[in-house]
């Protein structure tokens, strides 16, 4: 049972008299700010994590530009927010379960999901674990133990909670991380969250990418509270602000933070300060919210352009090494994204087939009748005999290599 001190006046407390600090590691020149220790992280390591930045921001700006070519439907970037992404990733461990908002690709890049397992999964064909059942960018990989992204904003905060608690009760010694924007957090499921975790003491942690806007919505229209952070108290929860554009700062805050949740089952919360260089998603243009001047400032701030800084005062990085990388990497995901262009959808059969143990007569009934629609009208559907028959699929893609 809590205990309360007793006052004998209305003595109110001003919120607006507390504010949370900043942790940092690195100085945008990439060298140690004053009084900062770096965390212990060896060269392969870090090469591995800046490795990872390179191919999210590479990935993303070709896969930007696929969208605006009209090859893919929808696509969301990482960029500017790699840091927080990536840097939390490596310094969980790599069987801890992560509960993403959208924009955490990155994580499953530093995990190994692949190019090939990327292209899959945003064209929808027939190696696409989901079975082009999602939208772009709605990854989730068992293996890597990564949750298959969710439409509905802040439905994976709770979740994670329910998750987390369940990891404790089976005792292995494993995390969650769940991953939302700041907009996210306004959300009423993140204090549904909040309180589970911290009244059911489930080792989770509530990653905040606060990136400034929630779509065209900035922070300060947003909350008068001084950010995210400050609700942990509400819940009696640990937690710390980091720059999220500091590597060094997000690796060694979420160490701390598991460490605190595996080993003494304590929910944290991270509010990672940060900012969406890009555009909240191919569909919106931030001109018309935010300025050019604004955008150019935290490009200054760049997180990749920070640690490869870090890396070069280190020894562990050089022009020759980047520039291999970078051709490399849009090599790969050029040629990944051709490949699965031309991979059929997944068959029409799988509509039904996962929906109950065996498909019921009434879905059947239902897969004949979409059967007959495209038979009966060809025209509408110039790929229905792809859906209807894939050996007619792979026959066309041997005929275009030929041609090729």
């Amino acid at each position: 049972m809590s205990t309360t001190r007793d006052i004998h006046s209305p003595d109110f407390l001003a919120g607006d008299e507390f504010s949370i600090p900043t942790y940092r590691v690195l100085t945008q020149e990439g060298t140690l700010h004053e009084g900062a220790e770096a965390p212990t992280l060896d060269r392969d390591k870090a090469r591995d994590i800046y490795t990872a930045m390179i191919a999210t921001r590479v990935l993303d700006e070709r896969m930007m530009a696929a969208q605006r070519q009209g090859r893919l439907s929808f696509y969301m970037q990482c960029t500017g927010e790699e840091a927080a992404v990536i840097g939390a990733t490596a310094a969980l461990d790599d069987a801890d379960m992560i509960m993403a908002q959208y924009r955490e690709q990155g994580a499953l890049v530093y995990r190994g999901f692949t190019f090939d397992e990327f292209m899959n999964q945003l064209f929808g064909n027939e190696l696409d674990y989901g079975k082009g059942r999602q939208m772009p960018i709605h990854y989730g990989s068992r293996k890597l133990h990564y949750m298959t992204i969710s439409s509905p904003l802040a439905t994976q905060i709770p979740q994670a909670t329910g998750y987390a608690y369940g990891q404790k009760l089976a005792g292995d010694g494993l995390c969650t991380v769940v991953f939302f924007g700041e907009g996210a957090a306004s959300e009423g499921d993140f204090h549904a969250a909040l309180n589970m975790a911290a009244v059911h003491e489930a080792p989770v942690i509530f990653f905040c990418r606060n990136n400034g806007y929630a779509i065209s919505t900035p922070a300060i229209e947003q909350f008068a509270a001084d950010g995210v952070a400050p609700r942990a108290f509400g819940y009696r929860m640990h937690v710390i602000r980091v720059d999220g554009n500091d590597i060094l700062a997000v690796y060694r805050a979420t160490q701390e933070a598991r460490r605190l949740a595996v080993e003494h089952n304590k929910p944290v919360l991270i509010e990672a300060m940060t900012y969406r260089l890009a555009a909240h998603s191919s569909s919106d243009d931030p001109s018309g919210y935010r300025s050019r001047k604004e955008e150019e400032a935290w490009r200054e701030k760049d997180p990749i352009l920070r640690m490869k800084r870090w890396m070069s005062e280190q020894g562990w990085w050089d022009d020759e090494e980047e520039k291999a990388l970078q051709e490399r990497l849009r090599r790969e995901v050029l040629e990944t994204m051709k490949q699965a262009e031309k991979r059929p959808p997944p068959p029409l059969d799988s509509l039904v087939t996962d929906v109950y143990a065996e498909v019921t007569p009434a879905l059947q009934h239902q897969l004949d009748a979409l059967k007959a629609h495209i038979r009966r009208y060809p025209d509408a559907y110039p790929k229905g005999a792809r859906f209807l028959d894939p050996e007619v699929s792979r026959t066309d893609d041997a005929n275009d290599k030929g041609e090729s």
